[in-house]
């Protein structure tokens, strides 16, 4: 495996630390940022995040990061699978 494909897949930390920042100010979580678990899902009980909040952080990372996200898209289910799934999407994705 060469270095170039290495960074690639290594999680942006502080993309994730964040991020995880604005989705608790933007959805008014009652939670630290460092709190929200990156591979745990974002969607669900354990933080109480429903597609009503998915809209709210897809808006927010349009806003902060420059990338279009679509209500309709079928990668929504994997984009949205955990934080650190959202921020690999936005890291690949970011026009800012």
């Amino acid at each position: 495996m060469s270095l170039q494909s290495t960074a690639q897949t290594a999680p942006d930390l502080a993309l994730e630390r964040e991020m995880a920042g604005l989705i608790v100010t933007a959805l008014n979580l009652d939670i630290a940022a460092e709190a929200i678990e990156p591979t745990e899902p974002l969607y669900g009980d354990k933080l109480g995040i429903d597609s009503i909040d998915i809209l709210e952080i897809a808006l927010v990372m349009s806003k902060q990061y420059g990338v279009q996200m679509k209500a309709d898209s079928e990668d929504n289910a994997r984009i949205f699978g955990s934080l650190r799934a959202l921020a690999s999407y936005i890291g690949e994705h970011r026009a800012k």
